[in-house]
């Protein structure tokens, strides 16, 4: 490898929503702070989450109403 071509690299702290913390290697060299992990996606545990679609949707909606309105 070339030399003092790559960015320096630290060890940050990954901090989950739901608790579960892990180390990992970062450019950034801070804590990092995530809402799902690995430890706790529907995916990977294969449970079912209750995840606040309602918000999203409402959000949604708000942003394109005007839009809605202009098409009627």
């Amino acid at each position: 490898m070339k030399k003092e071509i790559h960015p320096e690299v630290y060890k940050a702290t990954v901090h989950c929503a739901c608790g579960y913390e892990s180390q990992m290697l970062s450019t950034k060299g801070e804590d990092i702070e995530v809402e799902i992990c690995s430890n706790c996606h529907p995916f990977f545990t294969g449970k079912q989450r209750f995840v606040d679609t309602a918000g999203r949707i409402d959000r949604f909606r708000k942003k394109y109403a005007k839009f809605e309105k202009g098409a009627k």
